[in-house]
C-alpha cells in the first residue's frame, strides 16, 4: 500500500478563500455567520446562516464563459483551482497526467434542480433551459469541473448526506493507497440557498432566530441547532513517491479513515454506535491506539441530540484519556456547511497542526452538564502533538471518521 500525502488544498468560505487566514480567524473566534433575512417573505423568520458573500467566481476562473456553471459549479471549479495551485501543480501538468476528480455533496445543486423544475411546470417544456439541464445531476459540478481543468482521471461523487465531504476523501484516499490513481483532487461543497434552507427549517433542525435564543453553539448548554452555511474544498492527494517526484510541498498525510451506518440511530441507548464504529475502525486501520491521537475536530454543529451523541462516542472511545484530548469544534464560526464541512475540519486541522495552536469552540460558555467530561477547547490550545482525529456525524445514522498527521521528516517540505 502506498502512504497518501496531502500536497495542496484550496477553499471558498465565509472566513476567506485562504487556509492560513481561514484558520488564524477561527484561532481569534472570529465569525463567519451573519443573519439571513432574505427568505422573510417566503414566511420564514431571520436566522443566523453563513452565506460567502464575498465569492467572485471571476476572480478563480478565466478565459471560458462562466454560463455553462452554476453557482455549486463554480464554487468547486474555484476551489479546485486553488488547491491545484497550491500543490504546485501547472496547466501543463494537470493536463499531462491523470487527475482524478472526487466529490462530497449533500445536495448538489439543488437550487438549479428546483428552478428548472419550476420553469417547465409554470411555463411548459419550452421554458425550461438546455443549459440548466445538465446541472440537474448531483455530480454535475464534477463533471462541470473536471471540464473546466481537464482533468482526466477518474470522476466521482459521493452524496452520504452531511458526511459526504470526509467520505469523498477517504474514497479518494484508497485509490491512491491501492495504486488506482497517481493523484486525486478531492473535496466537498453544497450552497446556501432556499430549498436547503426551507428544508433544514421545516424538519426542525435550524437553531432559530437569534433573538428568541437560538444559539447555535456546539456542547453548550443553550444550543438549540445548527446554522445552515455554504462552502467548496479542494485537497489534493497523491502518493509519496509523485509528490517526492515533484518536489511538492508536502501539507499532511492521511493515516486512516472509517464510516459506519447505525439503522438504530432513533432508538434510545443506541444513538451513538456508528460513531464509536468509525472512530475506532479509523485509529485501527492508522495502525494506531487512542493514546496516540492528538486532537480532535468534532463534527458538532448546534445539534442537542447529534452533539450530545458524538460526545457519548468520545468518550467511549476514549474512556480513561477523553481528559486530556483537546476538543475544537469550527462550525460554531462557519456553520454546518454539509458537504463541505469534513475538507474544511481536515484543512484547519493542517494549519492547527503546523502553528501548533488548536482554535477554540467559539461562545462556548456554558456545557451542557449532561455531557460527559471532555476537553472542549474554549481558548486557543497549544498542543504539540502530530496526529489529529475529524469527525463527521449525519442527520440519520451516519459516520465518518478520519486521521490525518503532521509530515514526517523524511517527506520533501
Amino acid at each position: 500500500m502506498k502512504r497518501v500525502l496531502i500536497t495542496g488544498v484550496g477553499l471558498i468560505s465565509s472566513l476567506g478563500e485562504s487556509s492560513a487566514l481561514f484558520h488564524k480567524q477561527l484561532c481569534e473566534g472570529r465569525n463567519g455567520l451573519g443573519q439571513i433575512a432574505e427568505f422573510v417573505p417566503q414566511g420564514f423568520e431571520s436566522q443566523p446562516g453563513g452565506k460567502v458573500l464575498s465569492f467572485v467566481p471571476e476572480v478563480h476562473l478565466q478565459g471560458k464563459p462562466l454560463r455553462p456553471l452554476d453557482r455549486t459549479g463554480r464554487l468547486v471549479a474555484s476551489a479546485a483551482k486553488l488547491a491545484l495551485e497550491n500543490s504546485g501543480w501547472t496547466t501543463q501538468a494537470w493536463a499531462d497526467h491523470d487527475v482524478g476528480l472526487v466529490l462530497g455533496t449533500m445536495f448538489g445543486s439543488m437550487h438549479t434542480i428546483s428552478q428548472f423544475d419550476r420553469q417547465a411546470l409554470t411555463g411548459g417544456p419550452s421554458s425550461a433551459s438546455p443549459l440548466d439541464f445538465a446541472n440537474t445531476v448531483i455530480n454535475s459540478a464534477a463533471g462541470q469541473t473536471a471540464i473546466w481543468h481537464k482533468l482526466r482521471g477518474i470522476n466521482s461523487t459521493t452524496a452520504t448526506g452531511a458526511t459526504s465531504g470526509l467520505m469523498a476523501i477517504g474514497c479518494a484516499a484508497d485509490l491512491v493507497r491501492y495504486g488506482r490513481q497517481t493523484a486525486v483532487l478531492v473535496g466537498g461543497a453544497d450552497e446556501f440557498c432556499f430549498e436547503a434552507f426551507c428544508g433544514f427549517e421545516r424538519a426542525g433542525l435550524l437553531c432559530g432566530p437569534a433573538g428568541k435564543q437560538g444559539y447555535p453553539i456546539p456542547f453548550d448548554g443553550r444550543r438549540t441547532g445548527l446554522a445552515l452555511a455554504e462552502a467548496a474544498t479542494g485537497l489534493m492527494l497523491e502518493d509519496s513517491e509523485s509528490a517526492q517526484a515533484r518536489g511538492a510541498t508536502v501539507l499532511g498525510e492521511i493515516r486512516g479513515h472509517a464510516n459506519a451506518y447505525n439503522p438504530k440511530w432513533h432508538i434510545p441507548g443506541h444513538e451513538p454506535d456508528a460513531i464509536i464504529r468509525a472512530i475506532r475502525g479509523a485509529i485501527d486501520e492508522a495502525r494506531l491506539s487512542p493514546a496516540d491521537i492528538s486532537c480532535i475536530s468534532a463534527s458538532a454543529n448546534g445539534s442537542v441530540a447529534g452533539d450530545r451523541d458524538e460526545a457519548a462516542a468520545i468518550k467511549a472511545v476514549f474512556n480513561g484519556q477523553s481528559h486530556r484530548v483537546p476538543i475544537t469544534a469550527i462550525k460554531a464560526m462557519v456553520g454546518e456547511t454539509l458537504g463541505a464541512a469534513g475538507a474544511l475540519q481536515v484543512i484547519d486541522l493542517l494549519e492547527a497542526m503546523q502553528d501548533r495552536v488548536l482554535p477554540p469552540i467559539a461562545n462556548l460558555e456554558h456545557v451542557d452538564p449532561a455531557l460527559p467530561n471532555l476537553h472542549f477547547c474554549r481558548t486557543p490550545q497549544v498542543m504539540d502533538g502530530h496526529v489529529g482525529l475529524i469527525n463527521a456525524v449525519g442527520f440519520d445514522g451516519h459516520a465518518c471518521s478520519l486521521i490525518v498527521s503532521r509530515p514526517s521528516e523524511d517527506d520533501c517540505i
